[in-house]
């Protein structure tokens, strides 16, 4: 790949990773893990805490969560959150309001919250693979080469996606879940973990682990992320694999979104460089 080709290339994957974020964050509605791999749904476990606390008789703090959790304004939550943190700070949802917090400010691309409600969550349950993953995938995505951290933010993604593929390779059943429910939640949040190292490693040119890691959250992935797929061919056509880099593009190509047109262009491009390659 030149270098007017790898710099269009992350143009391009800023401006699209940007909307995708805008239009669809990921929430902790739409599938969560923590150190009990609460997979299956977060709600599920605030009601059984929540039966909890019923029994232990803070009816006001029950209240107070109760509120929080289900308002939907952004700039509500945020200050019941708050006030609930400053209220209940030992409280044993206080880790459930943090990340919700997180995700809220997320949602709204304020990276700086979101980094800070994180790391206040993983203070109080370090192996919470939601938190981890979420975090670990949003930085490689955001991340600016004229960050003052930048490289800090990356090793941070890189740790928080390892320790979470490292959780999830441990982490037990729950007697609520089937076998099958339980393997679609660890994939769930492992394809996620890999993403994230494979945009990292992208980050530092680091194709050839890039590479491996992609193809572990695309392959066998019946709804792959099309900015995975757009980065894996990347990969391979600095790896000087065009054929392979071909079929990555034209995968993505067949997706709607940002970055459809682009990835037909360069499955064109690279198949061309396919095989001018073979009658060599």
């Amino acid at each position: 790949m030149n270098t007017s080709f790898a710099g269009k290339l992350l143009g391009v994957i800023c401006i699209a990773v940007t909307a995708i974020l805008a239009v669809a964050p990921i929430s902790r509605a739409q599938g969560n893990t923590s150190p009990n791999l609460n997979v299956a749904g977060n709600e599920m476990q605030e009601r059984m805490e929540l039966s909890n606390m019923d029994a232990m008789g803070d009816k006001d703090e029950v209240a107070a969560y109760k509120a929080f959790s289900k308002e939907q304004e952004p700039a509500k939550k945020i200050q019941l959150g708050n006030k609930y943190l400053q209220k209940y700070p030992k409280s044993p949802l206080a880790e459930n309001v943090d990340s919700s917090l997180m995700n809220v400010y997320r949602a709204q691309q304020d990276w700086k919250n979101t980094y800070l409600f994180a790391d206040n969550a993983l203070a109080l349950k370090p192996d919470d693979v939601d938190v981890l993953t979420t975090v670990a995938w949003t930085i490689p995505h955001v991340y600016s080469p004229n960050d003052a951290d930048a490289e800090q933010e990356l090793n941070e993604a890189e740790t928080y996606a390892k320790h979470a593929i490292d959780v999830l390779s441990k982490i037990p059943k729950p007697a609520d879940m089937n076998d099958a429910q339980f393997a679609a939640a660890k994939s769930k949040r492992s394809i996620q973990a890999h993403s994230a190292l494979g945009l990292v490693y992208f980050r530092r040119n680091d194709y050839d682990n890039s590479e491996k890691e992609l193809e572990q959250a695309t392959k066998g992935n019946s709804t792959p992320d099309p900015t995975d797929l757009y980065v894996l061919g990347a990969d391979l056509q600095n790896l000087n694999r065009y054929g392979e880099a071909a079929e990555a593009f034209a995968g993505c190509g067949q997706m709607a979104g940002a970055l459809q047109n682009q990835c037909k262009q360069y499955a064109d491009a690279a198949k061309r460089q396919a095989d001018l390659s073979k009658t060599k």
